[in-house]
């Protein structure tokens, strides 16, 4: 009888033959994700809606106190806290079979490129409260110190909910030295047009890693992140892959508009 060719053998040295168990080929990973887009453009709606609102209030069409503001701060909070959480996500679903080093540094030339052109550009717009590590930085720092936390698992969940706590709860006048403003515990916010140090936001990141193991990476939602999504997701998923330049040109657009139709901001 011709043997089966899925059911290889070899021969031992006793002669006999013994059945190779053969493992189904991992699939190579996805050059995108459409779910983890579409909530990725669901954040940038989000960001762009606060960023009107609160360009018109620097116009002075709107009178509101963004930076004490609770309902502002929050709203804040959860836009940013998203764009962190997602960053674990991705950083978990690109790496699943491994770290691809060409698509990695390939997402994360652009990244650290554009933190810095955000650092120069805001230096001459706002010499006195220029963006030194705002949110391209902290994805930026994120982003490469993730990898080293990417096979962990439950771990991630433990150590992202502590850093979060320490984040927010201590801070020390050693990290106002303007040299670690980057690393968070300061006893006052910097004066700067945004501000995300690493802690306690790479704690959110952690927790992404977590989720991204334990929703995406498991049976029945393996393939969730894949998904293809309806005709009223797609706007948010192509949002959610061109965020990096979306998030660049929105406030120059924002100011730029509102310049037009207002006049100068008082």
């Amino acid at each position: 009888m011709a043997r089966k060719r899925n059911s290889p053998r070899r021969n031992t040295r006793s002669g006999r033959s013994v059945r190779i168990a053969q493992e189904p080929a991992a699939p190579p990973p996805a050059a995108r994700f459409p779910l983890i887009d579409a909530l990725r453009g669901g954040a940038i709606a989000l960001m762009f809606a606060y960023h009107f609102l609160f360009d018109l209030n620097y116009f002075g069409v709107l009178h509101q106190n963004f930076n004490d503001d609770p309902f502002w701060l929050t709203a804040r909070s959860i836009i940013l806290g998203s764009f962190m959480t997602l960053v674990g996500v991705s950083l978990a679903l690109a790496t699943g079979n491994g770290i691809r080093w060409r698509p990695y540094l390939r997402r994360l030339g652009p990244l650290a490129a554009c933190a810095a052109a955000v650092s120069l550009g805001s230096y001459f717009m706002f010499p006195k409260s220029w963006i030194s590590f705002g949110v391209l930085h902290s994805i930026a720092v994120a982003s490469v110190l993730g990898l080293v936390f990417v096979r962990w698992y439950w771990a991630n969940l433990a150590l992202g909910a502590a850093l979060i706590a320490v984040g927010v709860a201590v801070t020390s006048p050693v990290f106002d030295a303007p040299m670690l403003n980057w690393f968070g515990l300061m006893t006052h916010k910097p004066v700067t047009e945004d501000y995300v140090p690493l802690l306690p936001w790479f704690g959110l990141v952690l927790i992404g890693i977590f989720a991204g193991r334990l929703v995406f990476g498991a049976a029945p939602w393996a393939g969730a992140a894949q998904w293809q999504l309806g005709s009223l997701s797609r706007p948010l998923a192509w949002a959610g892959r061109h965020s990096l330049i979306l998030y660049m040109v929105h406030q120059p657009v924002f100011l730029g508009v509102l310049y037009l139709l207002l006049g100068p901001p008082h």
